[in-house]
């Protein structure tokens, strides 16, 4: 008997016994998850942009001293540039607090439900959709890659 070859591979099919309730659990574990990627990102954004415009303050204290304003150049170098965005933490802190913590702890149970539920099997969920939705024969509608096993 051939494998399947007009469906999902291998590692995005259910295994048997599974039921929908627990893909539909598993998918959405795995949205929330994505959306804390997504807030993960934004993250990193926060964390460039803060220590971007940081460095930016060394050339604006440049030109308020050029200019003749040394109070404001005084004030700004001393109260702002290099101070903590939140209580004790740079945003360097914040990021690796969060990777180490939240999101660690996030992406763990994720695994720990794929691996104990469906054999660590990802996007089933998904996959599924994926067959209900595309026009089986119909070019763009494949359900993997040619050539894929």
């Amino acid at each position: 008997m051939g494998e399947r070859t007009d469906g999902p591979d291998e590692r995005h099919r259910r295994p048997a016994g599974v039921s929908d309730e627990t893909v539909a659990a598993l998918g959405k574990l795995s949205e929330a998850l994505e959306c804390v990627e997504r807030a993960r990102g934004h993250l990193y954004s926060l964390h460039q942009l803060i220590g971007h415009a940081d460095l930016m303050l060394d050339d604006a204290v440049e030109q308020f001293r050029a200019a003749g304003h040394p109070h404001l150049a005084d004030r700004i170098d001393t109260e702002l540039l290099g101070r903590n965005v939140i209580a004790g933490r740079w945003t360097f802190q914040i990021v690796e607090d969060f990777d180490d913590g939240y999101h660690a702890l996030f992406r763990e149970l994720d695994r720990q439900a794929r691996e104990e539920l469906v054999g660590g099997r990802r996007h089933l969920y998904e996959a599924e959709m994926k067959e209900r939705r595309r026009t089986r024969g119909q070019p763009g509608h494949e359900a993997r890659p040619a050539g894929a096993g």
